[in-house]
């Protein structure tokens, strides 16, 4: 090894645990909230507009899912790899997996702009579109769908650059398409009166420019790996090590996608406030879960690694210290946004309607959603050594195997309130099953020899 690559493995392997995790957990955890911080900007600046408006943007959140599904299996599957490959000392093999991992997801961004636009109404119709909301949502939509090749290729480096232990670097690249994009919002939508094309079009400049910075640091040779021709690999076995270790990720996003859809789909039987107050309730959970998620993305480089490293003590002691601090981390800011409730959906809306329903829908998520750490501690453990049939089950389980059948009975059942539950029931079920398959893997981590 160089002597950079030296360094990062020592730091890797011999930081202690807590000390590690909490560095990088740092920088993902404030790329996680501007991410976040800016989805929930569109949501507020184009709520502003008008009650359909807000109801598209929602709509849309179901295209934006499943663009960061491909993204995020590309990103994760290669950079899990990728760390392993590194706690091994085998560099050359790492950066196949950064190269190839980076033109699939780029491919299959262009054919999701391509297929997209051409196919655009019927595409927000199936997203839970209603007559009124269509017009609005095919205009923001439009421009989601041209940046969907920035967006997958900057979720795939962002990914590989947290997986070598560099998310100082996937900060500055999300975190200035970001905060870009919440400077944009309300210069184009209401200073130049572009409504919702402005919030479109600034989602859309802030997803390419912060691409560009991303791949500025693979171009100097910052990490490890690489992205180039020369490393990119046709080779089945690497593209089949990304899938398959990234498909987790890309059930997680994707069924969270459909969920969204569905859950649009529902809402609309109720109107167009239904569908408002729930889309904003929606990014509000995100916002919450995103620490937790930002957390346990500072775990993942730091299990991998020493994994790679056959440093499984070290594993078991980053788990546990994953699953206490992110699940004491949102039962503070569950609990805060829970008294809050009403105050936190009326920055979005003061109609009465979205308001009433969006608090309901608020406060039950807010008590579910402490467990859902739980999940993601399993989740994200399994997917980090490469255990992706048990990384994959519970992908599922977070975000569709569970949610899909309650939203589609429960509304029938109870009308709004079904819709209100359906997601802080499936949270707690998932996360009963979670318990013991990270119990188990923490026992199977014991009886390894460590290096």
């Amino acid at each position: 090894m160089d002597n950079s690559a030296a360094k990062q493995f020592d730091k890797m392997t011999k930081t202690p645990i807590k000390k590690l995790i909490s560095r990088l957990a740092i920088p993902t955890v404030i790329s996680m909230l501007i991410t976040m911080l800016y989805n929930i900007a569109d949501t507020y600046f184009v709520s502003k507009i008008s009650v359909a408006a807000s109801g598209a943007c929602g709509v849309l959140l179901s295209l934006m899912g499943l663009i960061q599904a491909f993204g995020f299996m590309f990103g994760q599957g290669a950079g899990s790899n990728i760390s392993r490959k590194l706690g091994a000392k085998e560099i050359e093999q790492a950066r196949e997996y950064s190269s190839t991992a980076y033109f699939l997801g780029l491919s299959v961004g262009l054919i999701i702009m391509a297929a997209g636009l051409i196919f655009l109404e019927p595409a927000m119709l199936l997203m839970g579109s209603t007559k009124t909301i269509l017009p609005l949502a095919k205009t923001y939509g439009t421009y989601i769908l041209i940046a969907a090749p920035a967006m997958t290729t900057s979720f795939v480096m962002n990914n590989i650059l947290r997986f070598e232990g560099m998310a100082k670097f996937a900060m500055i690249g999300i975190a200035t398409g970001g905060i870009l994009n919440i400077i944009l919002d309300p210069l184009l939508i209401f200073s130049l009166d572009m409504g919702i094309a402005g919030a479109g079009l600034a989602t859309a400049a802030s997803q390419y420019i912060g691409m560009f910075i991303l791949l500025i640091f693979f171009l100097l040779k910052k990490p490890q790996s690489r992205i180039s021709f020369r490393y990119l690999s046709f080779k089945p076995r690497i593209t089949l090590d990304i899938i398959t270790v990234g498909l987790p990720s890309f059930a997680r996003q994707g069924l969270n996608s459909v969920s969204t859809m569905l859950f649009n789909q529902q809402a609309a039987v109720f109107g167009d406030e239904c569908i408002a107050a729930i889309s904003i309730v929606a990014k509000i959970g995100m916002f919450i879960f995103s620490v937790a998620l930002g957390i346990g993305q500072g775990f993942q480089p730091v299990c991998s690694f020493n994994f790679g490293a056959k440093l499984y003590d070290r594993v078991r002691e980053a788990v546990k210290f994953l699953w206490i601090y992110a699940s004491a981390v949102i039962a503070v800011m569950s609990g805060i946004c829970f008294i809050l409730a009403p105050r936190v959906i009326e920055l979005f809306r003061k109609d009465e309607g979205v308001v009433e329903i969006g608090t309901t829908a608020l406060r039950l998520l807010c008590i579910a959603i402490i467990s859902l750490p739980t999940v993601m501690v399993g989740n994200m453990a399994f997917q980090s050594v490469g255990k992706s049939g048990r990384a994959f089950f519970l992908a599922c389980a977070q975000n569709g195997l569970f949610f899909i059948p309650l939203v589609l009975i429960l509304p029938k059942l109870f009308g709004i309130l079904g819709i209100q539950l359906a997601w802080p029931i499936s949270y707690l079920i998932a996360a009963i099953i979670a318990v013991p398959m990270i119990i188990q893997f923490l026992n199977e981590l014991k009886k390894q020899p460590t290096v």
